[in-house]
């Protein structure tokens, strides 16, 4: 009877457990279900619409500083990773032969102007000199015809015996020697005018030389700034390579400046990818050494053609056997960083993006 008893209470005991089971197979699948659903509904609504790369860096348009002069240089103003602002010297190149060379042009160029100086004086001269031929001129042609309206007067005299030939000979002499200096005259005005035009064309010959001396002058001074190599942009310094002593060509690389407040993404989407794909797009960015971390962005611009397109040696599809490789197309994405994490981002580094094509 004992034995009955408790195996009916084992019976009793069964169902509720077996209540309890079903009903936790039933929540499990039923919040699967609400999961699943959850997930099926985002993706729905958002992620068919994200576009994901890991193939991205962060990148800066780098300015390497090179010289405009060579020489050998003086100082060194800067260290490496040192933070450096628009215009601040970064290198001075001696400058000791650039300043005598801007003396000496300045010197040349002082006497150039002298030259225009003298010239123009001498021009003064000669035009004077002009009026008083011309007026020497006019007098010689009044005594000509002074002479020669005597002449007319003694003549009929003449014949009729009531002056002498002697006195007729006088006064045509007289006409001949004031003939003869107003051809003088008119000589003299002739050749001051002529001398007129060679100092004109003096005055010009020197004017040319002193623009020339005036180009050197210019030149020599921009030299001499040049031996100060500045920065033309905020940035830090990298890669620095110029010591104090060495000699430098133009063009030779001193250092590299990379303006970290100027970063932006690269990012090599498929071809697959970029179909709805295009600027001003929202970007979820997150960079490999902020783990956690999100940033936001945006699409700035997608290259006018894939990477393989602008490569050293582009692949020649049409020889041999062909095999059909996905290309990837570079994006360029603006970050929009907070400035905590400024000094964290750096050239080089690796991001994942995250383009939402909804827009």
């Amino acid at each position: 009877m004992t034995a009955i008893l408790a195996v009916d209470e084992t019976a009793l005991a069964t169902p509720p457990q077996r209540t309890r089971k079903r009903q936790l197979i039933w929540l499990v699948g039923i919040a699967g279900l609400l999961g699943l659903a959850l997930w099926g509904g985002r993706w729905w609504t958002t992620g068919r619409f994200i576009e994901s790369t890991n193939d991205a860096y962060l990148q800066a348009d780098s300015l390497t500083a090179v010289p405009r002069v060579g020489g050998s240089v003086a100082e060194v103003y800067v260290t490496d990773n040192q933070s450096v602002s628009v215009g601040q010297p970064l290198v001075r190149i001696d400058s000791r032969s650039f300043q005598a060379a801007q003396d000496q042009a300045a010197a040349s160029l002082a006497a150039r102007k002298a030259d225009i100086a003298r010239g123009e004086a001498e021009l003064a001269q000669q035009r004077a000199d002009i009026v008083q031929a011309q007026a020497q001129l006019q007098g010689e042609i009044a005594n000509q015809a002074y002479a020669a309206a005597q002449i007319k007067r003694y003549e009929p005299l003449t014949r009729t015996g009531a002056e002498t030939e002697e006195r007729m000979a006088q006064l045509r002499n007289t006409w001949q020697q004031a003939s003869t200096r107003r051809n003088a005259r008119a000589a003299q005005v002739q050749v001051a005018e002529h001398r007129l035009a060679t100092l004109q064309a003096t005055i010009e010959q020197a004017r040319a030389q002193f623009e020339g001396a005036d180009a050197k002058q210019r030149k020599s001074q921009l030299d001499l700034q040049d031996t100060i190599v500045r920065s033309s942009l905020a940035g830090r310094v990298a890669d620095r390579s110029v010591r104090v002593g060495q000699y430098v060509q133009p063009g030779t690389r001193l250092m590299t400046v990379v303006p970290l407040d100027q970063l932006y993404i690269t990012a090599n989407f498929k071809e697959t990818q970029i179909g709805a794909m295009h600027p001003g797009q929202a970007v979820s960015v997150m960079v490999d050494a902020l783990p956690g971390v999100v940033l936001n962005g945006r699409v700035d611009s997608l290259a006018p053609g894939t990477g393989s397109q602008f490569a050293l040696l582009p692949a020649q599809n049409a020889t041999g056997n062909f095999t059909k490789i996905v290309q990837r197309v570079p994006v360029r994405i603006q970050l929009q960083a907070d400035p905590q994490w400024r000094d964290n981002l750096l050239p080089g580094l690796s991001v994942t993006v995250e383009v939402d094509t909804r827009g």
